[in-house]
């Protein structure tokens, strides 16, 4: 007899499951899509790792002792990677913080007087250079027959 197959007993086949990797393949389709993603990650890394770096310079942990790193150089790396987000750092009006105080640039009245001020005091300046006297040429032939014990001298 041959077997009957029920409209319910036909196998569907399922679709298989993706993973995250092939989910942005198929969403990314370009190569220079693909590195844009690829250095968005890295990008990503490197600010995750230079904020570590710079939390564990002021944080203690219990039973780790603290390392006393200079945190100039991972600070400028954090920011420039923000920079690339787009982040930028909020500046205060005075340097330091509060911003209570006018900004500290230079205006152009500003610079004007300083330079005026300087022309005043200082109106020229004299470079005065010290040396030996200095002779350009031969030197003046000796008197005399040579002594036996300068022979080697001139």
């Amino acid at each position: 007899m041959p077997e009957e197959v029920k409209k319910d007993e036909v196998k569907k086949e399922e679709p298989k499951k993706k993973s995250t990797l092939e989910k942005l393949k198929e969403k990314a389709g370009d190569s220079e899509e693909h590195l844009a993603i690829l250095s968005t990650f890295v990008r990503l890394g490197i600010l995750v790792w230079s904020g570590g770096i710079l939390t564990l310079n002021y944080v203690t942990i219990p039973g780790f002792p603290q390392g006393k790193i200079d945190p100039t150089f991972i600070a400028s790396v954090f920011t420039g990677v923000l920079a690339t987000f787009g982040v930028q750092t909020a500046k205060s009006k005075n340097g330091n913080g509060n911003g209570s105080a006018p900004s500290g640039g230079v205006s152009k009245s500003d610079l004007e007087k300083l330079i005026n001020a300087a022309a005043q005091t200082a109106p020229a300046q004299t470079i005065r250079i010290e040396q030996a006297p200095l002779q350009i040429g031969n030197p003046p032939a000796p008197q005399g027959p040579p002594k036996s014990d300068d022979k080697y001298t001139m």
